[in-house]
This record gives C-alpha cells, structure tokens and sequence, in this order.
C-alpha cells in the first residue's frame, strides 16, 4: 500500500483555546464540531492535528505527544516563534503553553518541541535524520554533558535536572573549550528563566558574553547568543 495517512487525536480543556493557539503557529482550522462530542481539526500544509474537547481535564496531567518530521525544522520554527511573539509579546518558554529551540539532544535527532495548551507535545524533527547519525552519540566531555541536559530540559521538561546536570558539567570539565562553555552558559541562561531565576540567567549570559571567543566562534553562536538574550531581557 501506499499514499497512508496518521493523523493524531489530542485532548484539551477549552476546544476553541486550543484553536487560537494552533492558528497563531499558522494552522487553519479546518473542521469544527460541537455535537456528539467537542471534536476541531487544524491543519498547517500536510501537517493535520486533530483536537478533541474533555470536561474535566488537566492540561499538567496530559500525556499526550505526537513526532513531526519536516524537512526543515529551523524554519517552522522561526515561524512559529514569529506567530508566538505576535499573540503573546515574547516567547512562552515556560508553563503551558511553550516552546522550545531547535537542537540536538543526546540520544535524538536535531529538532524542536512545542507544548499547546491541552499539555500535548509537538516534537517537530528533522525529515531523513536517525539517532544512528546524531553527533551527539561522537560528543565527549562538555558538549556531550550539554546534549543530555538538553534531553532532560526540552525532550523530558525537566528543567531542574538539566540545570543540576549543566552545573555538574561545568564544575567537572572547567578546562572545556571556550566554545563549549559558551554553549554551556547559555543553555543554562535559558533554563534559568524557565525556572523563574533571573538572577542566574542574568549572571550565565554575562558570562557567556565574557568568555574569550574567536570572531568565527561568536558567528557560529550568534543566533544563539541573540535567542537567550531575548529571553532573559523579556522577563
């Protein structure tokens, strides 16, 4: 056979609530009932979510979650990030609903994940990529140390062991390369302000900032350096 379709089925508290989220990424609603059962599709080019409404139900508790591979993550992700600031004012990074940067975490492919407001995850990966090729099974030292925290905050959300296997990392490797501890810091800017500690976002930026990088090393870190700053100075 050929030419086969899955589509996912998500829960959610508010039907509509969860539309107006889909539609600032850019989807369309496509279909809207409210008789037998609360029941929406959204649909973004070949991408097709469909949602269904649950009295009662908890968005914190959902385990729902469905894989997307697109041939080019980064730039869904800048237009939904694009959308997210529009509607929001910033980047919801933290609670729900939020989003994540593209990255390579240890153990997965390079991409992203997005959290709607039913709790549902969205984790948007690359087209073609397998774990078998991901650098991050090569890394060593530091910058593996950067992909597992990276599973843990953005693949798992649990941001405060990612920040306790971050500062572990810097403590055990201080001789890294500058480029890696750069990556480092600014990881863990980003995870502070998910966790409410601006103090530390603030002083790991400035590190970042400090440490003695080549003029090929900060482009190579440009948009990253650019994404955390946004976040620490929205807060």
């Amino acid at each position: 056979m050929a030419n086969e379709r899955t589509y996912p089925i998500l829960p959610c508290r508010e039907l509509d609530e969860s539309i107006a989220f889909y539609e600032t990424l850019g989807f369309k609603r496509t279909y809207r009932q409210v008789r037998p059962n609360l029941h929406a599709v959204v649909a973004l080019e070949d991408i097709q979510i469909h949602l269904f409404g649950m009295e009662g139900f908890d968005p914190a508790n959902s385990y729902g979650s469905v894989i997307i591979a697109v041939p080019d993550p980064d730039s869904l992700y800048h237009d939904f990030a694009a959308g997210l600031r529009k509607t929001y004012g910033k980047l919801p990074v933290a609670g729900i609903p939020r989003i994540t940067r593209p990255r390579k975490k240890y153990g997965t492919v390079r991409g992203f994940s997005v959290v709607d407001p039913g709790g549902n995850w969205l984790r948007i990966y690359k087209l073609g990529d397998t774990e078998q090729e991901d650098s991050a099974e090569k890394a060593e030292g530091l910058a593996q140390i950067i992909y597992v925290a990276a599973r843990l905050g953005d693949a798992h959300g649990d941001e405060a062991q990612a920040l306790k296997t971050l500062e572990s990392g810097l403590a055990r490797f201080p001789d890294a390369p500058a480029l890696e501890r750069a990556k480092a810091y600014l990881y863990r800017a980003e995870l502070a302000v998910r966790t409410k500690d601006y103090q530390l976002a603030q002083s790991s930026l400035a590190t970042a900032k400090s440490l003695d990088l080549t003029n090929n090393e900060r482009t190579a870190l440009e948009e990253e350096f650019a994404h955390v700053t946004e976040l620490v100075n929205q807060e």
